[in-house]
């Protein structure tokens, strides 16, 4: 807690002048450029790898970089929020790019592969059913062999939410307009390096590398 009071001191008396203009600016309203969907984990921060700075993400981050999926009358199959979050970033900011980003070493895929998570914890059982859909592609093979299966997993975890945001009749009709794009990544921990789903290679690539 120290470290971030004393983030939040240095904050004020280093960098809060030269962002004091923007962050009026921003007061009067916010347009993204696109919804990002990343993991909680605290060693996945998309502001510092991706170079943005503030009003340029509308950020969701939840355990395993999850989007549950939409029955046949638009409902999440679990929580709401990030229901609510894909609504309001389509229908009211107008976003036109939705990124899922995985990463390597995630403690959700850790728990999806070994099944022991603790009768403790309901809430993340149930949370990480949404994780789970993705194991079938594991076990048929899909993914990059070269990798361990919990960053395999990682990987084809985060084509599974694009599956499950196509779901949602506002992404489906958009994307059937060609007025959205859904995005794979995943960010590799031991290289801090960005990769990018290639559909025409099928295997993740390096962000900028593709085509």
């Amino acid at each position: 807690m120290q470290k971030l009071i004393a983030g939040i001191v240095e904050f004020r008396r280093k960098l809060r002048p030269a962002y004091r203009e923007r962050f009026a600016h921003l007061a009067l309203g916010q347009s993204p450029d696109s919804l990002f969907v990343a993991c909680s984990d605290s060693r996945v921060v998309p502001n510092l790898f991706a170079s943005t700075e503030p009003g340029d993400l509308f950020v969701v981050r939840n355990v395993g970089n999850l989007i549950p999926p939409c029955d046949a009358n638009g409902s999440p199959l679990g929580d709401k929020s990030e229901g609510a979050a894909v609504e309001f970033a389509l229908d009211v900011l107008g976003v036109k790019d939705i990124i899922v980003c995985g990463h390597s070493e995630c403690g959700a895929m850790r728990a999806v592969l070994s099944g022991e998570i603790s009768d403790r914890n309901p809430n993340l059982q149930d949370w990480l059913t949404v994780a789970a859909r993705a194991l079938p592609r594991l076990h048929a093979g899909e993914g990059d062999t070269d990798l361990s299966d919990m960053n395999r997993l990682s990987q084809l975890n985060t084509l599974q939410q694009l599956e499950h945001l196509a779901s949602y009749p506002q992404v489906a009709a958009r994307l059937a307009q060609g007025t959205v794009r859904l995005h794979a990544w995943w960010f590799d921990l031991h290289q801090a390096e960005v990769q990018a789903y290639d559909a025409a290679r099928g295997r993740f690539v390096v962000l900028g590398d593709e085509g």
